[in-house]
Parts: structure tokens; C-alpha cells; sequence
């Protein structure tokens, strides 16, 4: 892997216990990885007081103790931490693929149709858009560690409900915006549900509790109603 010229960033305070750093670039995806890799880096770097780092699409925020550590330590942590990353190789570990079966449609994507008819285009197509590409785990987010990824190439971002679910069945596979998720636990949504896969995919006794991390990659596959059921009991994992 190519070395990272680190994206320029910003550093903001969050409150007394925290910073925010921010990629800047007008790439996306050099905002993307510049963020996440200094996230592996400060979880890794030993520094004192450092709680965590905590990455999402273009910043990542950086807990502190200010009882062991000053803000203006941990900015040069993080200043420190950038300029590593344009010494190093970059190596981040390949990243894993995972297959997802998916049932669309019915009970088990309630929304198909709705995104369809908003779209412009036939259940079909939603179902070929949403198969037809890779999807990269950009990070993890709400609830129980939700893979947050770049949406399918629908004509146009797809709007929330007006009226949000109270809950939302385990392994709901939904889109909102330009964004595509899986709900890896029972909780409310306002995303449209366009599918859902028989794959378990939170497990309480793992750690970590999700399979996936920040840059696998996940591809979803159409099964039938069906054949929901001859995935009773199986779990998400990557693939061999």
C-alpha cells in the first residue's frame, strides 16, 4: 500500500474531556482514511490519559482523561500522529469481505415499493442497484454497532419516513439519503427497510460485538422468502 499523505485537518475542543478532529480535504475518501488510520494510530500509541478514538466519515473524536492529560497534549498527540502517517506505509490490515443474503420486499422490506415509486424506478431495479456493488464499512454507528456505508446508485437520496418505526426487527437492511445500514439489533428507525437478512449479526457473548470493522467490505445477495429459515442460527461472518 502506497504511503498516506495525511488530508489537512482542523482541531476543535468537545468540551473538557475531548477533541474533535476534523478532515478537511475535498476528498472524501482522503478525509476517510486520513481519520481512520489516525484512529488506529492514537488506540495504539501508549500515550497516557487517552481513552479512545472514535472515527466516522471525515473526523474522529479523541477521549481524554484532563486528570492525566492536558488538551493541548493530546492536540500534539494528534498533530504528531498526522505527520507519522505520511512516514509509514499505511499498512492497514487487508480488509475482510462478508456476504450478506437479503429477502427484499414483503414483510421483510416493507419499503421496497415506497423507495421504488419514489425513485422512479421498478422493484427490480432497486433490488439490482442495491446487489450490484461493494459496499465499505465506513464506520460504525447507532444502535449496537450498525456498519455505516455509501449508499446504492439511486437516481436520487432516498428521503426518511415521516412517521419513524418504534422498533425495527435484528438485520433489517435499510437506506436513507445516500447511505445503506444494517440494524444489528431491535430498535426504532426512521430508515426505509427494503430487505432483511436471516443472518445474525450482533452476538452479546463476542468481542467485539460485531463481525465487521471500519474498511470491510460487505456485498449483499437476494435470497427468497423461502429460505429465510435455513439461515436459523447462523451468524454474519467474513468470508474464507
Amino acid at each position: 500500500m502506497s504511503v498516506l499523505t495525511a488530508a489537512p485537518t482542523e482541531i476543535y475542543e468537545s468540551g473538557d474531556s475531548a477533541l474533535r478532529v476534523v478532515a478537511i480535504s475535498e476528498a472524501s475518501e482522503d478525509n476517510w482514511l486520513t481519520v481512520h488510520r489516525l484512529a488506529d494510530w492514537l488506540e495504539s500509541c501508549g500515550a497516557e490519559g487517552l481513552h479512545g478514538a472514535v472515527p466516522t466519515y471525515d473526523s474522529v473524536l479523541v477521549e481524554f482523561d484532563p486528570v492525566l492529560v492536558s488538551a493541548r497534549q493530546v492536540r500534539a498527540f494528534v498533530k504528531l500522529g498526522l505527520l507519522e502517517l505520511g512516514r509509514s506505509d499505511g499498512g492497514a490490515a487487508a480488509p475482510r469481505e462478508f456476504d450478506v443474503p437479503v429477502v427484499y420486499g414483503g414483510k421483510y422490506g416493507p419499503d421496497l415499493e415506497k423507495v421504488a415509486e419514489h425513485q422512479g424506478i421498478s422493484t427490480e431495479d432497486v433490488i439490482r442497484l442495491h446487489t450490484d456493488k461493494t459496499y465499505t464499512v465506513r464506520c460504525l454507528g447507532a444502535p449496537a454497532g450498525s456498519p455505516m456505508m455509501d449508499g446504492p446508485a439511486f437516481p436520487k437520496p432516498v428521503p426518511r419516513l415521516k412517521d419513524p418505526r418504534l422498533s425495527v426487527p435484528a438485520g433489517a437492511v435499510a437506506v436513507a439519503g445516500r447511505q445503506a445500514v444494517i440494524a444489528p439489533a431491535v430498535a426504532p428507525g426512521g430508515w426505509c427497510v427494503i430487505g432483511q437478512t436471516p443472518l445474525s449479526v450482533l452476538n452479546i457473548r463476542r468481542e467485539p460485538l460485531v463481525p465487521y470493522k471500519p474498511g470491510d467490505i460487505l456485498r449483499f445477495r437476494q435470497i427468497q422468502a423461502e429460505a429465510f429459515n435455513d439461515y436459523a442460527g447462523m451468524e454474519l461472518e467474513p468470508r474464507p
